[in-house]
């Protein structure tokens, strides 16, 4: 049995909840336990229908991303206003701190602090990464002449990579994902099928991604941010499985107790659906967001459990589980299942 590399998955990976009051300046304390100064936080009103706003620290506070539209990056001074030693501040934006108190949740990760110009690629990059938490942004500047590769820092092949257009809109969401390969692509911000057009040319290499002259890729003299996730042993795991259609569904193995899930169906329509601890801290996991809409979560029915080892399937059908259906999914851990020294982690 393979040990892990990260006995606190939280010092890399957190999501935290907070009530609108609609305060500019306010500070959001990730755990008291863990130093997590983030680098990406992605904000979503719960109860209402509000944008999903992504923050990275290359692009700065207060510049944003929606994952659900294909909108260009907008810059609104009342959204997240700082990245903090112990999380981060928002603003009196409505988007991200309501005076109506509504619900708020946030999902962190740690990438590199500062970053740096990458030389791996063709044309070069500006990369934040932590390879030990398997997860690096990387920003660029396209150049529409053939094939180019960038470079991405994480000195490890990446599994998932998430990649969008800055600065043109109407310019969908692409990404890559190890379970549909590099002949094909999926949009974050639609409930799109994989397709074949445009596509990442290469598999992903443990220096480098690829693309080919697509315009939502590398359109020359524009500029593209890419999330990029690789597999880390008992923090964070990419993959697929098939659905059985029955409520006592399918089991995926990760090796560690799920903090956060994102799945996706590939052979058909739907929509990108997100689970987390914070928001179900126990089981059965009801709460869902889609990362493709701005609707408030929907807690109608049971959708997974989160167990020790990975993640079962609680839906009969449709979008999580129909049967013979084709699945994505990215998971980051709670807590591993075994320690790096061996010991069980219900054991500590």
């Amino acid at each position: 049995m393979a040990y892990t590399t990260i006995d606190d998955p939280s010092v890399y990976f957190q999501s935290v909840l907070w009530q609108g009051n609609g305060s500019s300046g306010r500070a959001i304390t990730l755990d008291g336990n863990s130093d997590l100064q983030p680098d990406l936080v992605w904000v979503k009103d719960k109860t209402d229908t509000e944008a999903h706003k992504l923050f990275n620290t290359i692009s700065g506070a207060t510049k944003s991303v929606r994952s659900q539209d294909n909108s260009i990056e907008a810059t609104v001074a009342e959204d997240l206003q700082s990245f903090d030693s112990d999380g981060f501040t928002v603003g009196s934006n409505g988007s991200v701190n309501k005076s109506n108190g509504d619900r708020y949740v946030a999902w962190c990760w740690k990438a590199g602090g500062s970053s740096s110009t990458n030389t791996d690629g063709n044309l070069d990059t500006t990369v934040s990464a932590n390879a030990t938490a398997g997860f690096s942004i990387v920003k660029y500047v396209g150049e529409q002449s053939g094939t180019q590769t960038f470079g991405h820092g994480l000195n490890n092949v990446p599994k998932m990579i998430l990649l969008k257009k800055l600065d043109t809109a109407a310019s969908d969401w692409v990404v890559y994902h190890e379970g549909i390969t590099s002949a094909n692509r999926l949009k974050l911000n639609t409930t799109d099928a994989s397709s074949s057009s445009p596509n990442w040319r290469a598999t992903p290499t443990s220096s480098v991604f690829n693309s080919n002259s697509s315009n939502i890729i590398n359109t020359s003299g524009h500029t593209y941010l890419a999330y990029v996730f690789a597999d880390v042993q008992g923090f964070s795991k990419m993959g697929s499985y098939t659905g059985n259609g029955n409520a006592d569904g399918t089991f995926v193995y990760l090796g560690f107790k799920p903090a956060w899930i994102m799945t996706k169906r590939t052979d058909s329509a739907d929509d990108w659906q997100i689970c987390d601890n914070k928001r179900d801290p126990d089981n059965a996991v009801f709460s869902q967001l889609n990362a493709n809409s701005s609707a408030a979560e929907n807690t109608s029915d049971a959708k997974v459990d989160f167990t020790s080892q990975g993640f079962k399937i609680r839906k009969a059908g449709g979008s999580w589980n129909a049967s013979g259906g084709s699945f994505i999914y990215m998971a980051f851990a709670e807590n591993p299942f075994v320690t790096s020294t061996g010991v069980p982690a219900t054991a500590r």
